[in-house]
């Protein structure tokens, strides 16, 4: 049995590209927040399944983060990651390729090398990471202010 479980669902109506769903979680932070062809391969309003992803592992690998710099006795005062997922054409279909990570922190008591030694920690140690390692390819810049 699951130590944590959290549900998310999606509802879909019509074909492909004149069809919309809803996504939802079960927190209720998100309560049918509207998807389409639009908004997944045209920029349209709404969400799509390559930007919740992001945000994801955005937020996944912050707290990753964070815990690996106080365990180590540095002060993560302010962290803030932007990841970019990116999707290129596989035969018929699409394949998420390149997950891109940037995270910029202000951290009392560190030096840029100790920082990047962390963020790669980080990468490693995350579990929506670690859900992606062998399928996706994973970048991550860490800048220091």
């Amino acid at each position: 049995m699951a130590d944590i479980a959290r549900k998310a669902s999606a509802q879909w109506k019509g074909d492909l590209r004149s069809g919309q769903g809803t996504v939802s979680t079960g927190s209720g932070v998100l309560k049918d927040a509207q998807y389409s062809f639009k908004t997944r391969f045209e920029n349209g309003a709404g969400t799509n399944p390559e930007e919740l992803l992001a945000a994801a592992h955005a937020g996944c690998f912050t707290m990753q983060l964070s815990a690996l710099l106080a365990g180590d006795g540095h002060d993560p005062q302010d962290l803030r990651t932007e990841a970019t997922c990116e999707m290129v054409r596989e035969g018929q279909g699409f394949k998420v390729s390149t997950m891109r990570l940037i995270v910029r922190g202000k951290v009392g008591n560190i030096d840029q090398a100790e920082f990047e030694k962390h963020v790669r920690q980080a990468a490693d140690m995350c579990p929506i990471s670690n859900v992606m390692k062998g399928n996706v390819e994973i970048t991550h810049e860490a800048v220091l202010e």
